[in-house]
């Protein structure tokens, strides 16, 4: 009988491992082991077995935990950064619009993307929910970065760089969908632009399409007090209601924004299962509100993290939102309780990967999920003196703390750089 010890592709050892499993499993000097880009064993390093690896990161001094997930973006507008700062949010659409309407190509956005998916990895960031037009360039140019993308075909009744009318849009998007076995989760994800850029009947039809092929769909709503009036105005209802009235509302959406709620809006965003991408650094920059948070989360809504657009809040940088969602909804709610260190970390992985269906396959490290994960270097000044790692990552963690970045069991950055693809 053969007794050759295990062998690993890679193996992270002797960082603060936080899993951010069910569990709660930590280990203060952990091992993780990564074999055909899955976790295969997670630990204390002194409890393995003998092993070998064909490569090894030694995270001494560092924290192990799972790569960030992006809930809300559109990676290619970073071409737009401070084009339209200090203004409204319908100041700004009107700028944005107009720009790409004088830019946008399908070039363009693949050069967007790349230097967004950069500026991702880089920080942490492993996947993305993105809206944006040409979504099928978005995800070959973030390809070569490892940012997993989770996208597909928007649909608005305005002037925009996509050619293709409504009818055809729609069915394109079933013959992509087709291709997929139903509820896939590497099919694509019907993108309704919002309640205020299409018809009932069209938002209904992209409803049917979703059902058809139970694919995800993505949405935003609610982001302003103005929207909510005009939706009540041209539809009867707010948004969220109007969501729910066309069959857009479940467990395998996602509502941008969900700032402008009232006690309703937040009861049908429950009963329905319905996840909220919460962008807050977009939201105060654009004078939009703050989203309930706390009022979502009490009712058992998944709220996860997202950025926005790099020309609404300026970065694609997950951390600093990590730190806003713990400290903004302390100030406005008076309850320094309300979204500790530990929760406003959950939001960008475990709550992320959740919303995005993503949940049996990363958002924790755990045995037979993807090994995808990031190193944060806590050795750094700026963590001196800090006894706790949650209110260490949340409270003072950057971007530049992340040293090593792996998705899939591959590096893709390493000692802070960026691993040429292989």
């Amino acid at each position: 009988m053969s007794h050759e010890p295990p062998a690993f592709d890679l193996v992270i050892r002797h960082g603060r491992l936080l899993t951010m499993s069910a569990a709660d499993a930590t280990f203060d000097d952990g091992f993780l082991g990564v074999r055909d880009g899955r976790i295969a064993a997670v630990g204390k390093d002194s409890e393995q077995p003998a092993y070998t690896a064909a490569r090894e990161i030694d995270a001494t001094g560092c924290a192990v935990l799972p790569g960030m997930i992006n809930a809300h973006s559109h990676l290619a507008m970073a071409q737009f950064r401070g084009i339209a700062d200090d203004v409204t949010l319908e100041e700004f659409v009107s700028r944005l619009t107009t720009e790409e309407a004088k830019v946008l190509t399908r070039d363009a956005v693949r050069r967007g993307v790349a230097s967004a998916s950069a500026e991702s990895i880089l920080a942490g960031t492993t996947a993305a929910l993105d809206m944006y037009w040409f979504d099928e360039e978005t995800a070959a140019a973030a390809a070569p970065y490892g940012l997993r993308i989770v996208t597909g075909p928007t649909f608005a009744g305005f002037a925009n760089p996509d050619p293709r009318s409504f009818a055809e849009t729609l069915r394109d998007a079933e013959v992509r969908l087709a291709a997929h076995p139903p509820g896939a989760t590497a099919a694509p994800v019907l993108m309704p632009h919002s309640t205020y850029a299409l018809t009932r009947h069209q938002l209904q039809e992209v409803a049917a399409l979703a059902r058809r092929y139970a694919c995800r769909v993505h949405v935003h709503a609610s982001e302003s007090p103005k929207e909510v009036a005009d939706v009540r105005q041209a539809h009867g209802a707010s948004p969220i209601q109007v969501l729910e009235q066309t069959g857009l509302l479940g467990p395998g959406t996602v509502v941008a924004h969900a700032v402008v709620l009232d006690d309703a809006d937040i009861e049908t965003l429950a009963a329905t299962g319905t996840s909220v991408a919460h962008c807050p650094w977009s939201n105060l920059k654009l004078a939009c509100g703050v989203a309930p948070v706390g009022e979502l989360l009490a009712a058992g809504v998944t709220v996860a993290l997202g950025t926005d657009s790099a020309a609404s809040s300026n970065g694609l940088d997950l951390w600093s939102a990590v730190k806003l969602a713990a400290t903004l909804h302390k100030g406005v709610s008076g309850d320094p309780r309300l979204i500790t260190a530990r929760q406003a970390v959950e939001l960008a992985t475990v709550h992320g990967a959740k919303a995005l269906g993503l949940d049996g396959e990363i958002g924790t490290l755990e045995t037979g999920k993807r090994a995808t994960l990031q190193v944060v270097d806590l050795t750094r000044p700026h963590f001196a003196g800090c006894q706790d790692v949650w209110s260490a990552l949340t409270y003072s963690a950057r971007p530049s703390d992340v040293r090593d970045v792996v998705v899939d069991g591959v590096e893709r950055v390493r000692a802070g750089a960026l691993v040429s693809p292989q």
